[in-house]
C-alpha cells in the first residue's frame, strides 16, 4: 500500500522559514514526479515545487522562485521542501503528490497519490 506522509507545516511569522518533509513507502519511485501542491481556502489547489526522482530536475512555481527549495533524500524516500522569506499568501495547506512517469504535469488530477497535507499559517 502507497502512503505518503507529511511533517512540518505550523505557523510562522512573515519572513521566517519552515521545512515540510513527505516520506514516501509502498513502491519505488525512481520512475516518478514528486512534489508539493498547496490549495488556500476559497482557491484552487496549485503546484508549488516539484522533482523528478531519477534525474534530480526541479520544477517550481513563479510566486515561489528564489524562496522555496525542493529536494530528494533517495536512501530516506523522502522529498523535502525548504521554504524561506516567507508570505502571507503563501498560508494553504500543502500537500505531497506523486505520479508515475517522468513528465511533469501541473493538474493535480495527473496526480496518482496523495498525503493527508499539512497547513502552513504565515501570520503579517
Amino acid at each position: 500500500q502507497v502512503q505518503l506522509v507529511e511533517s512540518g507545516g505550523g505557523l510562522v511569522q512573515a519572513g521566517g522559514s519552515l521545512r515540510l518533509s513527505c516520506v514516501a513507502s509502498g513502491r519505488a519511485f525512481t520512475n516518478s514526479v514528486m512534489g508539493w501542491f498547496r490549495q488556500a481556502p476559497g482557491k484552487e489547489r496549485e503546484p508549488v515545487a516539484h522533482i523528478r526522482w531519477i534525474s534530480g530536475w526541479t520544477y517550481y512555481t513563479d510566486s515561489v522562485k528564489g524562496r522555496f527549495t525542493i529536494s530528494r533524500d533517495n536512501a530516506k524516500n523522502t522529498i523535502v521542501l525548504q521554504m524561506n522569506s516567507l508570505k502571507p499568501e503563501d498560508t494553504a495547506v500543502y500537500y505531497c503528490a506523486a505520479k508515475y512517469g517522468l513528465k511533469y504535469k501541473s493538474d493535480p488530477n495527473e496526480y496518482d497519490y496523495w498525503g493527508q497535507g499539512t497547513q502552513v499559517t504565515v501570520s503579517s
